[in-house]
């Protein structure tokens, strides 16, 4: 209709320099009038880029949407990625029962350009191969190795020390743990972390005081607290992993007339919305969200461009201080 090549109709629509502003006008109108827009998967097959961003939550237990931590990172990455030009495409596993998820095929089926992993626990293996893949990838709170991967996650180790620190200076000598499974490395860093700080202050590590539940969520904190408090030795102090963990090990403490702080202080990870609103208020190691969602855009948009090597970024944690751990607001840690 413009009288003019496909390959002049594609500098126009890719805003190239070298065309005539009549003819780029003629042709945008043309376009205009006709409704034509460029077929995206077309563009796709031509220039092996589709925008897409992967997203996938590793694991036959995997966080989901009702996690409240990673749902704000997925939001803060969402938004970046938005403006950086891409969509997302989300993942199913609900077959890993029947067969691995070949995560690998079915982002070179959908031609993406990278992929965020977002970590769960009994990881599949397919997760490892696209990671060892040509696809970038960012892993959150997920180690991975690739040659076209990175990952970021907060300082485990340091927020483990934060806690203990803050409860030493308390007073309190006699510190327990509640983690996930087994099965999670985040947990098992966590509670490595919590007691080589133990031990790095003089104190006694007492596995007793050390439990673990099947997740990071609240039935776990309650079904963990449980087990604690009918074996009869209670620590002065508990750290838990989640927020979620210490909400459900503060139910169980009530339930069983003890109380918080004064009994049994309590510290969580995460700072969910919820820790506003539990009685006490619970103290809390605080992520920065915000900051780790945006962060993993900007690594993986740098992979996807080749303007930075494979790279891993720890977010440094804060220790918020409120009710129930028993020490005042004011105080400062």
């Amino acid at each position: 209709m413009a009288g003019v090549s496909i390959s002049t109709v594609s500098k126009i629509i890719n805003n190239y320099s070298d065309i005539s502003e009549e003819t780029k006008t003629k042709v945008l109108e043309i376009m205009k009038q006709t409704g034509y827009v460029p077929s995206n998967s077309a563009k796709t097959l031509a220039t092996k880029k589709s925008n897409l961003i992967g997203v996938i939550f590793a694991g036959k237990l995997n966080i989901d949407f009702n996690h409240p931590f990673f749902v704000e990172v997925l939001n803060a990455f969402k938004k970046q990625m938005g403006m950086f030009g891409y969509d997302l495409l989300f993942f199913s596993n609900e077959k890993f029962h029947a067969v691995d998820g070949d995560y690998l095929a079915r982002c070179q089926h959908y031609h993406v350009d990278g992929c965020i992993i977002v970590t769960g626990q009994q990881v599949e293996p397919s997760i490892s191969e696209l990671d060892h893949s040509e696809i970038p990838c960012i892993g959150v709170d997920i180690e991975l190795k690739g040659k076209s991967s990175g990952y970021i996650m907060s300082d485990n180790y340091k927020m483990s020390f934060k806690v203990v620190e803050h409860f030493y200076l308390l007073g309190y000598r006699e510190l327990g743990y509640i983690g996930s499974t087994l099965e999670s490395d985040i947990s098992n860093m966590r509670e490595n972390g919590y007691k080589a700080a133990i031990e790095n202050f003089g104190l006694f590590v007492n596995e007793d005081w050390f439990v673990n539940g099947e997740n990071f969520f609240e039935a776990s904190g309650y079904e963990a607290m449980n087990r604690m408090i009918k074996a009869g030795n209670l620590p002065r102090a508990i750290f838990a992993a989640s927020d979620q963990l210490a909400i459900g090990a503060m139910r169980a403490l009530k339930e069983h007339g003890l109380r918080i702080p004064q009994d049994i202080a309590i510290i969580g990870c995460d700072d969910i919305e919820a820790c506003n609103y539990t009685t006490p208020a619970l103290s809390t190691i605080r992520q920065n969200k915000e900051k780790i969602g945006r962060l993993a855009a900007s690594l993986l948009y740098d992979l996807i461009h080749n303007t930075s090597v494979t790279s891993s970024v720890v977010v440094e944690p804060e220790l918020v201080v409120r009710q129930s751990c028993g020490a005042a607001q004011s105080d400062r840690y």
